[in-house]
């Protein structure tokens, strides 16, 4: 039996994607590690041809959800790169390392957002 905290987590994301308009989901994949971690993979497509990937490892301990790892990669429909956020530590110099914001020239520190709010942000890009 999975964890509470994992399954209302994946139950919230369930919730904002279901309310997206002129979207659909290419892939959507909880591979269950034990009762107290998972992976969670979705790829979303706008109906205008951009594209969202969000790829998280998640683990419960002491009662907290934790993220080990997570990338939230938002493109247009020609490929290029609009935003993408992760915590691959390959930027040390940034002072919220190992988090950080890729943008189409530069990387910028940031704080690890929620995924809801991610896809709010690439809803908004979007225009959709």
């Amino acid at each position: 039996m999975l964890h509470e905290l994992l399954e209302h987590y994946l139950d919230d994301i369930d919730i904002v994607l279901r309310n997206l308009a002129k979207t659909y989901a290419e892939k959507y994949e909880t591979e269950i590690l034990s009762a107290e971690r998972l992976n969670l993979r979705i790829r979303l497509r706008f109906e205008n041809g951009n594209l969202f990937e969000l790829n998280e490892a998640l683990i419960v301990e002491n009662e907290i959800l934790k993220h080990l790892g997570y990338r939230y990669h938002f493109q247009d429909e020609k490929s290029k790169l609009v935003f993408r956020y992760d915590n691959t530590p390959h930027f040390p110099d940034l002072n919220n390392f190992p988090d950080h914001k890729h943008m189409p020239d530069n990387v910028i520190e940031c704080n690890k957002p929620d995924a809801s709010d991610v896809i709010a942000e690439a809803v908004k890009e979007c225009g959709c």
